[in-house]
């Protein structure tokens, strides 16, 4: 539970282009670990899972920035 708060908190530190950044590189992420269990299943599938909450918590925190 610890590892989500630092990742929140990090999340405030950050601009808004490392944020995009950030964003391209989990995305790009995300594919490659989907395609890989589509190959061969993966030995932690719930990784898939923990890559898009992160994605989405990232556009959260960019629309914040955006919006403010």
């Amino acid at each position: 539970m610890s590892n989500k708060n630092d990742f929140k908190n990090s999340l405030k530190q950050m601009s808004e282009v490392d944020i995009k950044s950030r964003i391209e590189e989990d995305e790009l992420r995300i594919k490659k670990l989907k395609f890989a269990h589509a190959v061969s299943p993966l030995e932690n599938p719930m990784s898939i899972r923990s890559v898009r909450r992160d994605i989405a918590r990232l556009k959260t925190e960019l629309r914040k920035k955006l919006i403010s």
